[in-house]
């Protein structure tokens, strides 16, 4: 009997996929490389001026939300190409020139200006790239093959967890920051090189664009938006799941790492890793459990809803996050065993970035699938806003209870609130509809 099942063509057959691939690898390896070094500089300049670096983590954010309504609109009326290869052009000059300037003030108090407006413009620009390259891959990959795209997309980005991570640690350490920021520079003007040789066909828009038609734009986004329930009800939740889990990452453990760590007389492999190069540790943890998960979606066919399981995965985090902070406070805050806790905080990275990936990826393909493609960069746009609209805020809290609480009082919150915003997500009725 012939065999009427054929094999799915794999993703990377496609040109113009090989080519987003390529330069994301390329350009995401220079922005962690890029915050790896940020976070620990600005922490080392500042005499780990907590609240200083949850400053610098709002503004960037701000400008990034500022700006994202702006990539949405663009990104539904030129080609999506195009802006991407424009906003890495723009980031890798403009990081390349704030090296310079850095070479010339050599200050501190210079460096971190330099470095306040390099996050707010690089971070602007993301705002208008995001929207954009989000919304391509449904125009270049075919529909039963975006899980398999998502996928591949992050097993990217959990090898470059794995790798990168190590090479930032290890050249945050060996060279000047100049030297690791001219690299970062050099591999966004890569990415745009690669980028810029996308073709797909693309009808421009005959309405010149204005700022009344962009506004426009914008309020049918939201209107279209208000049309699918389960999107909305996603929206909402991740608004807080990212308020909650940003200041883990991006306050709490530059924080501990530059205090608990580095001032412990003694800690696990310290003869080969510096408290640095830690942070490349749990990052590796992530990436490997991520890559593990993201293999495993490759290759199963995309299911037709994810929302209770996604919700059911969120709780899976929450409860990791409620071990960490129990097991900071009884083994950091009382007992002084802090490699118990760097035990215990890599395990529960493992965790993460296995329940991170199961949750990404359906919930990306989804909506891929749900939105239609002339509204998705605007709808793109509108959930990005939303799901990183408080994190300024969050940063610049986390940075107050850091430097007025401590770290545990921190944990605590994030924890607590992340909890009861995955039970309320696990409840609601509309997402069983994702």
């Amino acid at each position: 009997m012939r065999n009427e099942i054929q094999k799915k063509e794999n993703v990377f057959a496609n040109r113009n996929f090989r080519l987003v691939f390529l330069g994301a690898l390329v350009s995401e390896l220079g922005a962690l490389l890029y915050s790896f070094a940020v976070s620990f500089y600005i922490l080392e300049i500042s005499g780990n001026n907590a609240f200083l670096q949850g400053l610098y983590l709002a503004l960037c954010g701000a400008a990034m939300l500022i700006f994202t309504p702006v990539g949405g609109v663009l990104g539904d009326r030129m080609s999506k190409a195009k802006i991407m290869y424009v906003c890495d052009f723009m980031k890798g000059s403009v990081i390349i020139l704030a090296t310079v300037l850095m070479l010339i003030f050599r200050e501190p108090g210079a460096h971190i200006v330099i470095l306040f407006v390099l996050g707010v413009f690089g971070n602007a620009v993301s705002g208008v790239f995001n929207p954009a390259a989000g919304a391509l891959f449904p125009h270049i990959v075919a529909e039963d093959q975006l899980q398999q795209a998502n996928s591949y997309f992050t097993m990217k980005s959990s090898m470059e967890s794995i790798l990168g991570v190590i090479l930032a640690g290890i050249l945050y350490a060996a060279l000047p920051i100049h030297v690791l920021f001219f690299f970062v520079g050099a591999c966004f003007v890569a990415s745009g090189i690669s980028e810029m040789l996308i073709c797909y066909d693309f009808t421009p828009s005959d309405e010149h664009l204005t700022l009344r038609l962009a506004l426009r734009d914008m309020g049918e986004g939201i209107s279209y938006l208000k049309t699918k329930k389960a999107i909305l009800a996603l929206l909402s939740s991740i608004l807080f799941i990212n308020f909650f889990f940003s200041p883990v990452t991006a306050n709490f453990l530059p924080f501990f790492i530059k205090t608990d760590l580095a001032s412990a007389p003694s800690y696990l492999f310290d003869s080969v890793l510096t408290p640095e190069l830690w942070s490349s540790v749990f990052s590796v943890c992530i990436g490997v459990s991520s890559l593990l998960g993201a293999a495993i979606l490759s290759a199963r066919p995309q299911a037709d809803k994810c929302g209770r399981k996604v919700s059911r995965y969120l709780c899976g985090v929450a409860a990791v996050m409620i071990g960490l902070t129990v097991s900071y406070t009884v083994f950091v805050e009382y007992a002084g065993r802090v490699n118990a806790f760097l035990i215990a905080f890599s395990l529960g990275c493992v965790l993460i970035g296995f329940l991170i990936s199961c949750i990404n990826i359906p919930v990306t393909t989804a909506i891929m699938r749900i939105v239609d493609r002339d509204k998705l960069s605007k709808v793109n746009s509108i959930i990005s806003i939303g799901s990183q609209g408080m994190i300024p805020i969050a940063s610049v809290l986390a940075g107050a209870v850091l430097g007025g609480f401590g770290s545990t009082a921190l944990l605590a919150a994030c924890s607590l609130g992340f909890t009861v915003t995955a039970i309320l997500m696990l409840t609601n009725k509309h997402i069983k509809e994702l």
